[in-house]
């Protein structure tokens, strides 16, 4: 495991100083969740930043999107629960969740959202869970797993599941959510997510190996979240630096921040910069 280390947190510092330097066309990256302010332009925080072995201590895959009319979350991985309340966050702003996959890292931590909505917060407004073919019946069997009988509960909100196609928009409170197809063996449909509000747009790989799909998911996006979970040689199912690397010209998102790393990626930290990406940590806070 690799712990955070004072080098690491003045290269965190000089990278957000580097963005907050960029003009304001391209936005920048800021250090606190700005609690209490409201949100005019679309705000991302990364709430868990890690792979699925929690590498370097960092959670497991959680994304926060809020827009001047509503707040989604991107994918709620097992340990995403203590992630998200050690920020100090609520769900009650909350209204869609989004599930790139169902691969317990990206969606096993929704039973404990859903439970801490009921008892924790008491919550009374509905909720919609969007995902792939298939996410209904995998939530159902983790429910099943985890908490037996608790599906039978009277619940105080209504959550529904909504199973979607990739390439199919889906309207909910003034975004837009559309996935795409990646290459990742889940035993199931993979994709990426794209979220758009009408001024900016914000896209996330999910898990992939290169496909040029990914040039089409990130396609002037105001902020691409692109996993890179190998450092060096190719793996089944995960993006590698080198492959990365050579493809970064043919994108076209304003930023790319790079997430889901393992220790071989974390060791090229250094050359990521300097190709001009952004680094993904946990409490990451990014405004479009």
């Amino acid at each position: 495991m690799l712990d955070r280390t004072p080098s690491d947190l003045r290269r965190d510092r000089d990278q957000l100083a580097r963005f907050a330097r960029r003009p304001i066309g391209a936005g920048r990256i800021e250090t606190s969740l700005l609690r209490g302010h409201p949100v005019v332009r679309m705000k991302v925080t990364i709430v868990g930043s890690g792979d699925a072995f929690a590498t370097g201590g960092r959670a497991h895959t959680c994304i926060r999107v809020d827009t001047g009319a509503t707040s989604a979350i991107v994918d709620f991985g097992a340990s995403s629960i203590y992630a998200w309340k050690a920020l100090g966050l609520e769900f009650d702003r909350i209204d869609t969740v989004v599930v790139s996959h169902l691969h317990g890292d990206h969606f096993g931590g929704l039973p404990f959202l859903l439970l801490d909505c009921q008892f924790g917060e008491r919550r009374s407004k509905p909720l919609a869970l969007v995902g792939p073919p298939g996410l209904r019946q995998r939530l159902d069997a983790a429910f099943d797993t985890l908490f037996p009988g608790v599906r039978k509960l009277g619940w105080s909100f209504d959550w529904q599941v909504e199973e979607i196609l990739p390439r199919t928009a889906y309207e909910r409170n003034g975004i837009v959510v559309e996935t795409f197809p990646v290459v990742h063996e889940c035993q199931g449909l993979a994709t990426g997510v794209r979220i758009g509000d009408g001024s900016e747009v914000f896209a996330f790989s999910g898990d992939t190996t290169w496909t040029d799909t990914l040039y089409d998911l990130a396609a002037d996006a105001d902020l691409f979240l692109v996993e890179c979970f190998s450092g060096d040689r190719p793996v089944p199912s995960h993006m590698d630096w080198p492959t990365l690397r050579d493809r970064l010209a043919g994108f076209s998102a304003r930023r790319i921040v790079v997430t889901h790393m393992s220790k071989s990626a974390l060791a090229r930290r250094a050359e990521m910069e300097k190709a001009g990406l952004g680094l993904a940590h946990d409490g990451l806070c990014i405004e479009l």
